[in-house]
């Protein structure tokens, strides 16, 4: 039987960073109401707000694209304003006869 040696490295590094008076007092007054427990859990929270943030404007971009792309891949619909009234009227037939079905039948 053969055991393999597992290790974990942790690199880790300093960055220093200069807040301003405002900023500083933020994360001073969320200190003192117990929301964190110090100034670098605060920036660590800041930073994974930042980071998910970041992650949605990925895919906001993303979609953008893909609908961008999406006459060129005969995916899209031409907008006329013909084609505007037939919607309209469709949505409104299709909004009456959800209506109808939701009315209580009279005895």
């Amino acid at each position: 039987m053969r055991i393999q040696e597992s290790r974990t490295v942790c690199y880790s590094s300093r960055m220093d960073i200069q807040l301003t008076p405002d900023q500083e007092a933020f994360i001073r007054e969320a200190i003192s109401a117990g929301r964190f427990l110090n100034a670098e859990d605060a920036v660590r929270e800041a930073l994974a707000l930042w980071e998910e943030r970041e992650r949605v404007r990925v895919e906001i971009l993303a979609a953008v694209d893909q609908a961008d792309a999406a006459p060129a891949l005969s995916q899209g619909r031409t907008v006329t304003p013909e084609s505007m009234r037939e919607m309209a009227e469709d949505i409104k037939r299709q909004g009456r006869a959800r209506l109808a079905s939701e009315k209580p039948t009279a005895r």
